[in-house]
């Protein structure tokens, strides 16, 4: 089956034949902004059944529905890769968002630093642009966006056995490189520091856990957006499925 350009992220299982409600939300994207009418195909996924082809059999201002005709590809999940990253300015951290999103995160964590200037953050509201992310980008999975935690909380609880990528900015300039072949397939986090970095005490710490690996993202200081995607890039080249 053809697979639709319209994509939308529907909360509720997916089979042949089965109707989908529409919200308010998802009616005024589709019919106002989309400008789909009755009749108009549509892909749909929920995060872990795939893509599906769909038809919208109702269009109203404040609704709609569509019937899932049929399957259009199998699920595509990313490799088990988490990405905790430090809040930065609001549009700046729904730019790391997104591209985690987009570019094969499994688990997005925001954490609490020395230096993070965020106090809190809308878990909600990335959540959202985690789902739009997916839709854009042709994406099955959608990565859970978890609320704001303190780095101590976060690595007094750490799995011994998901290994960490540690941008680490004081490698500035000398070659560190990620890994071998041999942690392919293992579970795995990237780590990436607010504006100003990780503290020394926080450098400190995540350099004597066992499971760090500290990398160099180049011989120049990343903005930690620009470290973010940097650092994806290289994993998911090095490691990931890319």
């Amino acid at each position: 089956m053809t697979r639709e350009k319209t994509r939308l992220f529907v909360d509720t299982a997916l089979g042949v034949g089965q109707s989908v409600d529409l919200t308010r939300e998802q009616a005024h994207y589709l019919f106002g902004v989309m400008r789909l009418g009755p009749g108009a195909r549509l892909a749909l996924f929920n995060g872990h059944a795939g893509e599906w082809t769909a038809e919208v059999t109702e269009a109203g201002k404040r609704g709609g529905r569509l019937s899932v005709l049929g399957q259009s590809a199998a699920q595509l999940d990313p490799p088990d890769l988490w990405l905790v990253f430090a809040p930065l300015r609001k549009a700046r951290t729904d730019f790391i968002v997104e591209k985690a999103a987009e570019m094969g995160a499994a688990r997005i964590l925001p954490v609490q630093t020395e230096f993070t200037n965020a106090e809190r953050i809308r878990q909600d509201r990335l959540q959202a642009h985690a789902v739009e992310a997916a839709e854009q980008c042709g994406g099955t999975f959608v990565p859970p966006v978890e609320n704001l935690q303190k780095i101590e909380k976060l690595l007094d609880t750490w799995p011994a056995e998901r290994r960490i990528m540690f941008a680490d900015e004081a490698l500035v300039g000398r070659s560190r490189a990620l890994a071998d072949d041999t942690a392919r397939g293992a579970p795995w986090a990237i780590f990436i520091g607010p504006e100003g970095g990780f503290s020394e005490p926080e450098r400190k710490r995540l350099r004597a856990m066992a499971q760090a690996h500290p990398v160099s993202l180049g011989p120049r200081i990343l903005r930690a957006d620009t470290a973010a995607v940097a650092a994806l890039t290289l994993w998911q080249s090095t490691l990931g499925d890319w």
